[in-house]
Formats: C-alpha cells, structure tokens, sequence
C-alpha cells in the first residue's frame, strides 16, 4: 500500500524522536513521526502516578510469576515494579538472544524511554571528544566540544536542567535552574570532600527538572518532590517526549503522529542514489505501508535503529544501510556500575529532610585528567552518583516489641546512610556486537536481535579504583560501617540503558557509518541521531548529548533542504 509524500519522516519518539520532530517540524517541514508501539498521552495515560503502595495489588511488590516469566528484565532490579513495569517492553513478547548477557530494556510506546530515563544530564567534555584520538581506541570524533557547545545550550535553556556551575574542563557547565538542595549528609559529605580529597568535588546531582519558573509544553511546571517520574510525571516537571518537544511539533500543524508502525526497512534508491521510502508493518494489523520523504531520521533508540540498517539491504549496501565500513553492529558500549561503598553517617539525628527530591549528589571525574590524577592501571575515567537518607524506622527486634510499643518504634526514622555508585567510562571495541538472526524470528516476521558483547580489562581495572576510592572518602569524612562492594553478577552490559555506539560517527567512511553531521557516508538523506552515533561512551550520562546532537542535525538537515541540497 503506498501512502503520501512527506518532506521528513521521524522514526521514532523518544528523547531524540521528540527532538528531531520538533526541530524539523519549527523549520516548515511536512513531518512523518513513527512510533511502534502504541499512544501514551500527557497526563492522561500515567495511571499510577497518584497511586500510593496501598492502592497497588500486594502492597505494589512485585510477584513470584512475574519474576519467573520476566527474568531478563527482573536482572534490574526496578523495571518489573507493578507501578511502571507497563512503561517497559516485555521481553517474553519482544524476544532477544545472548552470546553474553545484555540487558536490554526498552519502551515500546509514543514517548518511549523519555517517560522513564534517570534525567541525569551532563556535558561531554573537549576531552572525552578527544579521548579516541589521544589513547588510540576507537576512531576519531569527527566533531569537538565547541561545534556542540552552542546545541548543549539551544536544549537545555528549552527543557530546564537543574545544578550548579563549577567551572570544571573535565565537566563543562549547563544553562542552569537553581539547582536540588542537598540534605544535611550530603552537604557534610561535600565539605569534606572539599576539605580532605585533593580538588575532587561534590555537587548537586543535574537532572532535568525544573525547579522554578516553567518551560514550554504541556503545563510544565516546578518538581513537587514526589519522586515517582518514573510513572509518568503530570506536572511535566522533568523533561519528557509527551510533555515537551512533541506538543512543540504538535503546535506547528506539520506533524503527522503514527503509532503503532513498526519500521521494517529504509528503501534506497540505485538511481539517486538516496534513501526515497520507509517500509512499515502495522503493529496490530500487521498491514505493510510505505512512506516518502526527503529525509529520514532514525531515532528508534540504538539497537533497534541499528537493527532497521541492517534490514535494509539492497544491491549497492548487501551488508545494510550505509554499511560500507562493516561496523555497523559494532563498539556497543555501556557504562559500567554497581561498583562503589555505603557507609553510616553518626550525626544529624535530630534532622530529617523535606520531601522525596529526584536527585542526589554527583562526584565529578577526577581521574585521568592530568598531574597526580593518572592512573597507570586504565585510561578514560568515572565520575559518582548517590545520596544519603534516613533509614525507614529504627531497628525492631519482633521478640521483644508488640502492640503500642512496635507503633512507637516504627515511627520513628532510623539513621543516617550515604552511599555512592561509580559510573565508568567502556571503551569502544570492535569485538562487542549485536547482529540478526534470522532464524528466530518476532510475531511480525522480522529478525531478533542478538547480542554478544562484554566489559574489558580497562573497565575491569578501572572498578578496583572506583571502589576503593569511594570507601576512603567515607573514611576520610569519619563514616562508620563502610563497606565497599562491586556486584559482579549484575555487571554486564545494556544494566545502564546507556547502550550507543552501533553506528558510530567518524571521519573515514572506511571506519565509520555516519560523518559529523550524523549522516550516512553515503546515503546522505539519512540521519541517525540516538545513541547509534556515539564514537566514544565518556562517562557521563548521555542523553543530553543524544538531544543536542539531534538538534543539530535536524537544523541541519533543514538548511540543506531549503538550499536543495537534499
């Protein structure tokens, strides 16, 4: 069945999905955007955001059954929770295959993982653009941080980042919202920091809330310190696909908004030597479509986008889309966590905090960025997350408290616990892959995926230091009970749903599939602007970077057009 022409067709509505329709859409252009799963709307479709655990069948806890039939996304520990396991793709439906472990984590719907990201947002540095090209791993960004600094701002201005400037090379800073307050642990932890580490730093975690004023959208207002985002936030008050950059889109009148289209393939053209269509399977009919446009952008989140180029073959790229290079598939990478110490603060047990706020503490890089900082054991480097908190009550031994006396000791907060994970930096390696298999095929008849890829020596190297340095600073500030641990039967990749790489950007179309402006080589009218493009991981969480790049592309993309060159 053969549809209309549009001037640019979005495939995909997540973070970036969101971002390219918006950009392209602002731009006068007739916008196609795909989504394959179905419609979530603002608001209206987060069902539990008010619920509290008493409205939840089993108190909210996830059941036996479901841990049993949901194995794979059970591994992380949250995803499977009664209260946002509807957000998140089942696995037992969507199947995928493992060479070695990768948890992958997905969400199927208009908004997809934008609906449930962590909201950490942190530029990348001019030396994590650098990096590659410096230690000799991976190839070359075909960029540096002053082409997207200016991109860095043009998103965050519109979306709202919260956190403070520090003036850091190895951590550039935002356009910044006031930033979280830290409760009185933390702060005692920043202070002694200051004071007994060396020039490393503790600073409020940037997230993407907005914590005064407003920005566009739906209504987005100010965080109201529920810390349920992960439900779907009525307020709008952490950046979300539904509450921001699709109703932006939605606003021109030039966004045409298709759920439940599941790409199969992009069409190319021998003669012109572009991309001319996108093939679509309808989710529920499983009717095939196709579509025309000037330009496509790939924004299905990495594996699938990734998958997508694969699929589409053709006599001049019999390896898919834009596959010249053979990498295609490739360097997936991940940050590697779960590493890091807990530790039980003495004082402060008079005071309590205010609130349940979306954000705790962030530990900078501070490794292998010059001088004393060096390490001889790894290259690259990690930077923290965490926070502390009260326990929930104090300690009840059942044998000797019942009735009044358990309800007086219930009630009352237990002590202070600060705890901190390292997120480090995986370097880019050829060997770590996904492909298809053809074999094993989904319900609509199109390939699984497979994955086959692993941390190495370097990240394995780099966890001894990012354990052992977050115990001495909980020793230097005076912390009892400090435990250092590194959960090795969760560390594999995919675990931080920062999975990039697959097609990565570069200079030479010999080594990579996407040139600076996140176009194919030599398919020019396809972009792929989600986590696909990454060249290296850095360590810092990339979703601000996927937004920033997208905004770049699609004005791009834009301009191009209008010069007709595309």
């Amino acid at each position: 069945m053969k549809d209309q022409q549009y001037d640019a067709i979005v495939i995909g509505t997540g973070i970036t999905g969101g971002w390219a329709a918006k950009e392209l859409c602002e731009n006068g252009l007739k916008t196609l955007v795909l989504e394959r799963g179905r419609m979530i709307k603002h608001i209206e479709d987060y069902h539990t955001a008010n619920l509290d655990p008493w409205d939840m069948p089993n108190g909210g806890r996830i059941t036996r059954e479901i841990k049993e039939r949901k194995f794979k996304q059970h591994r992380t520990g949250y995803v499977t929770d009664p209260v946002c396991e509807h957000f998140f793709v089942d696995d037992t439906k969507h199947p995928y295959n493992e060479v070695r472990r990768f948890d992958w984590i997905r969400g199927y719907h208009v908004g997809g993982k934008s609906l449930m990201w962590g909201r950490q947002s942190y530029r990348l540095s001019e030396m994590d653009f650098e990096a590659n090209k410096k230690d000799g791993n991976g190839v070359d960004w075909p960029v540096r941080y002053k082409d997207i600094a200016p991109w860095y701002s043009h998103v965050e201005e519109y979306i709202g980042i919260s956190g403070e400037k520090l003036g850091l090379p190895q951590l550039p800073d935002s356009e910044f919202l006031k930033p979280l307050p830290l409760n009185c642990a933390e702060d005692d932890f920043r202070i002694s920091v200051a004071k007994n580490m060396n020039g490393r730093v503790v600073t409020p975690a940037r997230v993407a809330h907005i914590t005064e004023g407003t920005k566009p959208g739906l209504g987005r207002t100010t965080c109201q310190y529920r810390n349920r985002c992960m439900r779907g936030c009525p307020y709008g008050a952490y950046f979300s696909s539904n509450s921001s950059t699709l109703p932006a889109a939605e606003a021109t009148g030039n966004m045409t908004l298709r759920p439940h289209s599941i790409v199969h393939k992009i069409i190319y053209d021998e003669k012109t030597k572009k991309a001319s269509e996108v093939e679509v399977i309808d989710a529920e009919t499983k009717q095939r479509h196709t579509f025309k446009a000037k330009i496509i952008f790939l924004c299905a989140s990495t594996v699938p986008s990734t998958s997508i180029l694969m699929q589409s073959t053709s006599k001049r790229f019999p390896n898919g889309l834009g596959n010249d290079s053979g990498e295609l598939g490739h360097n997936i990478m991940d940050h590697h966590f779960v590493v890091g110490a807990y530790a039980e603060i003495e004082n402060f047990k008079e005071k309590y905090y205010k609130g349940r706020k979306p954000g705790g503490i962030y530990i900078p890089r501070f490794r292998n960025i010059g001088g004393d900082s060096n390490s001889k054991d790894f290259v690259r480097g990690y930077g923290y997350q965490g926070g502390a908190w009260r326990e929930s009550m104090s300690e009840v031994v059942a044998e000797l408290k019942y009735g009044p006396e358990l309800k007086e000791e219930i009630l009352k907060p237990g002590g202070w616990r600060i705890g901190v994970t390292g997120f480090g930096e995986t370097l880019p390696n050829h060997n770590n892959r996904m492909y298809l298999d053809y074999d094993k095929l989904d319900e609509w008849g199109l390939p699984t995926v497979t994955f086959d890829a692993d941390f190495g020596e370097n990240e394995l190297a780099m966890r001894e230091d990012m354990k052992d340095q977050a115990v001495k600073m909980f020793k230097a500030a005076g912390y009892k009970n400090v435990i250092g641990y590194d959960s090795i039967e969760s560390r594999a990749m995919g675990l931080g749903i920062h999975e990039m790489g697959t097609a990565r950007m570069g200079h030479d179309p010999k080594t990579s599939v996407l040139n600076r402006y996140n176009q194919i080589h030599a398919c020019k009218n396809v972009f792929v602007t989600d986590g696909s493009f990454m060249t290296s991981s850095a360590c810092q969480n990339p979703s601000l970077t996927y937004m920033a790049f997208t905004a770049r592309a699609a004005n791009y993309a834009a301009e191009q057009i209008k010069n007709g060159n595309l």
